[in-house]
């Protein structure tokens, strides 16, 4: 947004507010304004009215005691005709988004089971959507879209299958933190668990840790391939 000769320019896609000695006084639309500032006349801004994305890692755990991260992808957009509220009713608006998904998982995912979280990621996703959609609508915020994002779901959901006949849960599912770390971390989990119970289903929990694509350390290859071969 450019400002010269009391003429200020509003770029495609945002839009700007105008204030007159420091009260709102209507929303400028893209194109060329004249705001003159010895009339008391001033822009601020702009606000961007373009789709914007937000992902969130939520660590929780579920009703069986397993501990997972939860992470979710939300779009949303300020709305044209609420410019204005969108503009002056919140500072941090991914914050505010953040604090309502966490409120909503971390009172939702504790009532449900592992394998009931896999199997309703999708009513997860729409009922918090429709939770968040409702709680920014009066700061003039739409929610376009939200997913649960499946990555560490189904690495958990794998792991915890392969080893049900066997391994403990803190040995067969890991515990994934939120970070850059939390692959690594995971390895070393599964690793661990593979040590404490050498039997069958550990080889095939390190199958499973391989399917989806996390490197598998050379000690715990070695000891599946020793495992294999008793077999």
């Amino acid at each position: 947004m450019g400002n010269l000769l009391c003429c200020v320019e509003v770029e495609e896609s945002t839009v700007a507010m105008r204030e007159r000695f420091g009260k709102f006084d209507g929303v400028m639309e893209p194109g060329c304004h004249f705001v003159p500032w010895f009339l008391g006349l001033q822009a601020r801004g702009p606000l961007s009215l373009r789709l914007r994305q937000l992902e969130i890692r939520c660590p929780t755990k579920t009703k069986d005691n397993v501990y997972v991260t939860i992470v979710t992808c939300v779009q949303y957009r300020a709305l044209a005709d609420k410019a204005s509220h969108a503009f002056y009713t919140l500072i941090n608006t991914r914050s505010q988004i953040q604090a309502h998904v966490f409120d909503v998982l971390r009172t939702s995912i504790p009532k449900l089971a592992l394998e009931e979280v896999f199997d309703k990621k999708k009513e997860i996703a729409e009922a918090l959507e429709e939770e968040v959609a409702e709680a920014m609508a009066p700061y003039g915020y739409e929610v376009m879209d939200m997913v649960l994002v499946a990555q560490y779901l189904d690495t958990v959901r794998e792991i915890a299958a392969a080893s049900a006949s066997g391994c403990s849960a803190a040995a067969a599912v890991p515990f994934l933190p939120h970070g850059p770390a939390a692959a690594r971390d995971a390895v070393a989990q599964i690793r661990d668990g593979l040590l404490q119970a050498v039997q069958p289903p550990a080889a095939a929990a390190a199958a499973s840790v391989a399917a989806v694509g996390l490197p598998l350390p050379l000690p715990v290859a070695s000891v599946c391939e020793g495992i294999t071969e008793e077999q």
